[in-house]
């Protein structure tokens, strides 16, 4: 909630750095230019039309055998959050690809699904460039057989089996560099993407691959991913295994700094800092990593993805991938209970974004609800469609209250990035005018200039320098 903010009005002046067009050459209206774009509008939907055909693909609302997934569009315009679990991912056995993506700006929701449906597929194309899939294990079972070939499954079939450590070090450096192309291809090729403005767009990325019993994830802006898993005494606990990428956080500030740009809280929102440009009361971003949001990608903004590798234990029970809505109003503990008390596995998704609906609307009555999405990956396969829990969790319902993250909780907070002042009334012809547009496929990046990141934080907020 509350991606960006803009102290300027919503139109900038033409050719000021805080107009989407500065730095941008326009393009030339004639009639050859827009049957060329129609044709190339029409080739991309052909183009991506089998994607959506893929078998072990899901990303609309359900369950599979491993995971479920759900969002539900809040109160502020177009649904802008983006789900994602692809099976098999790459061809490969035993291999499973998650993602969640949380768009913000004019054309958060357009972002959003362009790196969803593209950034898997980069992220294949690398992996495969480094490990082909015929080196990688084609089947998954307990036999004897296939014991030794468990620490290759990342390695040439041509190769010799390394130690167990070797294996690891090699395999998290292979999907790193997969990760840190992907992204940064990603990135690029949405600055370059002609059918939509991405100069104040953009959406985050919690990103995963799960092979067998590894784990890494890639991480961009401030969506989370939580373990839960057994501690010594059986009990289930929460582990988080991203970290929240906001510009408080000591070296995102400094990096930030060292490009002009500038960071800082506003007056009524003491506890949300966000990235302003050098001579310009905009976009504040609450987010110091982004997809897209080219207006400050000079000034400190980054795609660079914090990677991450876990080996999993048979403690590890499932991991679940949510967008800050689900975040703002759910502490890491909270939601590990609500997912490990759902009645089914198929369900656990809907239950969490649900509850953190009825958290929104118990919470801050006078906000408006912001989009929820959530994957739940099951690390097990027992044939139980419910979780195996050591201690009894009680629902979570409508009435109930909800803690809201402020005690000592070692990381389980909530991620502080909703407003705790009075809500600023929107005028509603504005909001009918940001949420008029079609629901499109096309994608951009990181959300900002215009300073319209969600509907009901569009402000004309006075101007504040920080230190005065």
């Amino acid at each position: 909630m509350g991606s960006c903010l803009s102290a300027e009005s919503m139109s900038p002046r033409p050719g000021s750095p805080c107009s989407p067009g500065f730095g941008v050459r326009k393009r030339k209206n004639s009639k050859n230019k827009r049957l060329a774009g129609s044709r190339n509008s029409s080739f991309d939907s052909r183009r991506d039309d089998p994607l959506h055909r893929v078998p072990g693909r899901m990303f609309l609302n359900g369950s599979s055998d491993v995971a479920c997934i759900f969002t539900q569009q809040g109160k502020k315009g177009p649904n802008q959050d983006a789900m994602v679990v692809w099976e098999s991912f790459g061809s490969r056995t035993d291999t499973v690809f998650c993602g969640v993506f949380d768009g913000h700006g004019p054309f958060g929701h357009m972002v959003a699904k362009r790196v969803r449906d593209n950034l898997p597929l980069k992220l294949s194309a690398y992996w495969e460039a480094k490990v082909p899939v015929e080196g990688s294990i084609k089947t998954v079972n307990n036999s004897a057989n296939n014991n030794s070939e468990d620490a290759a499954s990342f390695v040439s079939t041509e190769e010799e089996p390394r130690p167990e450590e070797s294996t690891e070090s090699e395999l998290f450096q292979t999907l790193k560099e997969a990760f840190l192309k992907a992204f940064k291809v990603m990135d690029r090729e949405l600055k370059f993407h002609g059918s939509v403005d991405c100069f104040c767009s953009g959406t985050t990325a919690v990103t995963l691959i799960k092979q067998g019993e590894y784990l890494v994830v890639g991480n961009v802006g401030d969506s989370r991913a939580v373990m839960g898993t057994r501690d010594g005494e059986n009990g289930l606990v929460a582990v988080q295994l991203t970290v929240d990428l906001k510009p408080n956080l000591p070296a995102e500030e400094e990096r930030i700094k060292k490009c002009r740009g500038r960071v800082f809280a506003l007056r009524d929102e003491p506890d949300v800092c966000r990235v302003w440009l050098p001579n310009c009361d905009s976009p504040g971003l609450a987010m110091a990593r982004a997809f897209g949001d080219f207006c400050l990608k000079d000034f400190g903004l980054i795609s660079v993805p914090e990677v991450s590798f876990r080996r999993l234990t048979e403690q590890d029970e499932f991991i679940v991938l949510a967008t800050d809505g689900v975040w703002d109003v759910l502490s890491n503990e909270e939601v590990v209970k609500i997912v490990a008390s759902a009645p089914s596995r198929s369900s656990a998704a809907r239950a969490l974004v649900e509850t953190a609906v009825r958290a929104w609307r118990h919470k801050y009555p006078t906000s408006k609800v912001d989009d929820c999405a959530a994957v739940c990956l099951y690390l097990n396969s027992n044939g139980s469609n419910a979780i195996s829990t050591a201690s009894s969790f009680s629902k979570l319902e409508d009435g109930d209250e909800i803690d809201d993250g402020s005690g000592p909780s070692g990381g389980l907070g909530r991620s502080s990035t909703v407003r705790t002042g009075k809500e600023i009334a929107l005028d509603e012809s504005e909001a009918e005018k940001l949420i008029k547009e079609e629901d499109t496929e096309h994608g951009t990046e990181y959300s900002a200039l215009e300073g319209v990141a969600r509907v009901n934080t569009l402000l004309n907020l006075p101007r504040f320098v920080p230190g005065k």
